[in-house]
């Protein structure tokens, strides 16, 4: 989400996209090297002999890279248009950005079933609703609706 963002920003030329996005995609790739690197089920430790890497982690990362690879090739060299370019991936941004708001819903399904909610963080719960508000009203206030939606 946030490569694809930052992708938007530059094509707009709006620094505020591109430095939140960029700091994100960062952030998240720290997330993700630290879920590979201390999840002994699911990556591999750091320990020294350290395990080989489980494939199914490593398989999903690899097929989600390819997805992104194809998406930048897509968005780069098959279509030449700028305004279309810009169309086309802010409607991936936002469709990409809800689905990624939609995802919790098997927690909350999981608190309403145990009547508990203990699997869900509230302090990411607020910021995720004020990060999505405040994006909505700069969207509002440049008046792109690719920005709003999100």
């Amino acid at each position: 989400s946030n490569l694809s963002w930052l992708g938007y920003g530059c094509l707009k030329r709006d620094w505020t996209l591109i430095a939140v996005n960029a700091i994100g995609a960062a952030l998240q790739s720290l997330y993700i090297l630290a879920y590979l690197c201390y999840s002994p089920a699911k990556g591999w430790t750091l320990t020294v002999p350290s395990p080989p890497p489980q494939r199914p982690v490593l398989l999903r990362t690899l097929l989600l890279l390819a997805v992104l690879a194809t998406g930048y090739g897509y968005f780069t060299f098959l279509i030449a248009d700028a305004p279309t370019r810009l169309a086309r991936l802010g409607l991936f941004c936002s469709v990409f950005t809800i689905s990624m708001y939609l995802s919790p819903l098997a927690d909350l399904a999981k608190i309403v079933r145990s009547k508990s909610t203990r699997c869900l963080s509230f302090p990411l719960t607020v910021t995720t609703f004020l990060a999505s508000t405040s994006w909505t009203l700069y969207g509002l206030q440049l008046h792109d609706a690719y920005i709003t939606v999100s």
